[in-house]
């Protein structure tokens, strides 16, 4: 049987435009026919259990089709089987165990085959650029990648990652308050690559610290040299981040070095990230430091370790800070916890300052009223 021009001319757009391989193609079609192969023998009331090879040659367009059959002194079953007699009359020069393959060339079958084959070639070019997807994407998790939105409705936010990948967005990795209405270019973190029985399922985030994390690498050259190690980040989407950083060269500032000349670099992250405020700590191994750094921008007057508790810490700070170092809705002091593994409570300290005379004339009536009673 005999591949038409066009048939092959087709195939090989197929393989430039899908990116898959001659070899991959061939395999598929070649299974294809087999199955076809197989409708046509049922078609023709004739058993079809016979084990089928085709082979398929690209460059001349030539099919064969042949079925196995293994040598034997007695046959029990037609299909699988053909005497030594036989297969030596079919000019075949084996023995005992053998397996010939004898060449059919049925009539019709061009036109279901080629119906037949279409369907499955379908399909198995679809698994095989799902397996190309997947194996592409798989090793991109925890990186950063640009992406579209192409859909947002019915509580679904879909994210076009390159011409033939899509992603989720599900609602828990979604900033709080942020819009994403089709066409709009965003950068995001691939969380997870898994293969599912309808092709690669994609999971992005915006919320995840490792977007964060990425965009400092790509903003701060500093980090990517490594003269500046990052050693946490912990983020509330689009409120507020904390970045613990250390570093390892003394003549750099790893505060200065983040937030750049009149804060462009940090702007600019806070800007991708839909104005999430982005405070960098200076790391340190001290943790009663640490943590004092990490309240920031809050100015800590003491900070205590809770000798009955583990790894807690009871922080003071003069009252015109307290609602500062506690944060809106307790936010501050939240992501402090986190960012150093520590428990945290807070507590305002009275600032030392001499008596008033309010003091003093409370004093002389408490002592007035204390004489009295004796």
């Amino acid at each position: 049987m005999q591949l038409g021009r066009d048939f092959l001319r087709a195939l090989n757009q197929i393989t430039r435009d899908r990116g898959l391989s001659v070899e991959l193609i061939a395999s598929s079609l070649e299974i294809a026919l087999a199955s076809a192969y197989k409708a046509y023998k049922k078609s023709q009331g004739e058993n079809p259990d016979a084990e089928t090879e085709v082979k398929v040659d690209f460059e001349t367009g030539s099919v064969s089709v042949c079925e196995l059959r293994t040598v034997t002194k007695t046959v029990k079953s037609e299909e699988t089987e053909i005497t030594l007699a036989e297969a030596k009359s079919l000019g075949f020069n084996a023995a005992v165990g053998d397996v010939v393959r004898i060449e059919k060339n049925p009539e019709d079958f061009g036109r279901i085959a080629a119906q037949t084959a279409r369907q499955v070639i379908i399909q198995r070019l679809k698994d095989a650029e799902r397996q190309v997807i997947y194996e592409e994407f798989s090793g991109k998790v925890g990186e950063m990648m640009n992406g579209i939105v192409f859909k947002a409705e019915n509580d679904q936010v879909l994210i076009r990652l390159n011409e033939r990948t899509e992603a989720i967005l599900p609602r828990e990795e979604r900033i709080t308050g942020e819009r994403y209405a089709p066409g709009d270019r965003m950068k995001f973190f691939v969380l997870d690559v898994r293969q599912t029985t309808r092709g690669p399922r994609i999971v992005v985030s915006r919320t995840h610290p490792g977007l964060l994390r990425r965009l400092l690498e790509l903003e701060i050259p500093e980090i990517l040299d490594g003269i500046l190690e990052i050693k946490n980040i912990v983020r509330e989407g689009g409120a507020r981040a904390k970045v613990a950083l250390m570093t390892l060269d003394a003549n750099v500032d790893p505060v200065g070095a983040c937030v750049g000349n009149a804060g462009t670099r940090i702007k600019a992250i806070s800007r991708e990230l839909a104005g999430e405020k982005i405070d960098v700590i200076v790391w340190s191994g001290d943790p009663l430091v640490y943590i004092r750094n990490a309240l920031s921008p809050a100015k800590v007057a003491k900070v205590e370790p809770v000798l009955d508790q583990e790894r807690a810490v009871q922080v003071y700070v003069y009252p015109d800070q307290l609602s500062l170092a506690i944060g809106k809705s307790g936010q501050n002091v939240r992501l402090s916890a986190r960012l150093t593994g520590w428990k945290i409570d807070i507590g305002a300290i009275e600032a030392d300052r001499m008596p008033t005379l309010s003091d003093i004339f409370h004093d002389f009536v408490e002592e007035k009223a204390g004489g009295t009673a004796k």
